[in-house]
């Protein structure tokens, strides 16, 4: 009940420090890169090794399989699984490697945000940005606000171990824990 009477959206406001500094780290790589790799193509290697650049070249053209997948596995249900495994593992670690006070949340957002840009530059620069586009949009609409509300929440468990005021760490990092 209170979820869906706006208690998600009461408890980002009441975040909202965190959830913007978690979204400057997350998605301003992934609007600058692609920018970036349009004028210099030799920033896309800078982040990802030429090889991985080709693999997604040839995933988003539909060589070897079916568009969209890496190879990871051979029936829908197994690729699902696996998508579902990778954004829970990354949603786990932008939370709890805040507990480093922060650095590993922010670590996480940034290396995620700077991979899905140099992903998405570089196949925009080769005439796949449509492909991506569209198999992006259809499966991350959840995943990538997941990612920054994860990160968010490891940013503020990473301030109160940082900045615990007048009470002990671990107070501290049990009230943040259940503010978020």
């Amino acid at each position: 009940g209170y979820f869906l009477r706006g208690g998600l959206a009461r408890q980002i406001r009441a975040q909202r420090g965190s959830v913007l500094l978690a979204s400057a780290l997350f998605f301003l790589p992934q609007l600058l890169l692609p920018l970036a790799i349009q004028r210099n193509p030799e920033v896309a290697f800078l982040v990802e090794e030429p090889r991985e650049l080709a693999r997604y070249e040839a995933m988003y053209r539909g060589e070897g399989g079916r568009f969209g997948r890496e190879g990871q596995a051979a029936t829908d249900l197994a690729m699902f699984g696996y998508y579902v495994w990778n954004n829970v593992r990354v949603s786990f670690q932008c939370f709890a490697s805040g507990l480093f006070l922060g650095l590993g949340s922010a670590f996480y957002l940034l290396w995620n945000g700077l991979h899905g840009g140099a992903v998405a530059g570089h196949l925009i620069r080769v005439g796949l940005g449509a492909s991506f586009g569209s198999f992006v949009a259809t499966h991350s609409a959840f995943e990538l606000p997941a990612f920054v509300l994860c990160g968010a929440a490891g940013l503020g468990l990473g301030a109160a171990v940082a900045a615990p005021g007048r009470r002990s760490r671990l107070h501290a990092l049990q009230q943040a824990v259940r503010d978020r």
